[in-house]
């Protein structure tokens, strides 16, 4: 699981250098936190998340990353953007369910993504979705909003 851990770190690090673009016009007043825990349904059938640094193929890891204004004046349409890892495969769970998507991080639509294939418009798969976006309307002053994607393990 090697693997998995380097692709987290260049996670961290690709969402890291996308917020720092994100948020440049708010005069680096957002902090961001990323975590990865494993996506697990109890006894009872509530989910439960519980911190990953290792994970199976077919393990369902949530990211989730959590962004707080820290100065005092509101920050408004602020744009966000999740990378899906390579190793991962996107489940089609994503908090707030008003993420768009896109295959190629450059070009973003709203869930489902669509293609025409033989005239006919079809559902791309989870698995060709590399990036997800959401717009944050307004992050009042000194306070938190958080996105989150769910991924399997390949």
């Amino acid at each position: 699981m090697k693997r998995f851990k380097i692709l987290r770190n260049v996670l961290l690090a690709t969402i890291a250098s996308s917020s720092l673009l994100n948020i440049a016009h708010a005069d680096d007043a957002l902090k961001m936190e990323l975590t990865a825990n494993q996506v697990i349904k109890n006894a009872e059938g509530k989910t439960v998340y519980t911190p990953v640094r290792t994970a199976p193929a077919g393990t369902v890891i949530q990211y989730k990353a959590n962004y707080t204004n820290t100065v005092n004046k509101d920050i408004s349409d602020l744009m966000v953007t999740l990378p899906i890892p390579a190793n991962m495969t996107f489940t089609g769970d994503a908090m707030p369910a008003s993420a768009q998507a896109s295959t190629d991080g450059k070009n973003y639509a709203d869930m489902p993504l669509m293609r025409k294939v033989d005239g006919k418009m079809v559902k791309i798969p989870y698995s060709e979705y590399r990036t997800l976006r959401w717009n944050i309307k307004l992050l009042p002053a000194k306070k938190s909003a958080a996105v989150a994607l769910n991924t399997t393990v390949n």
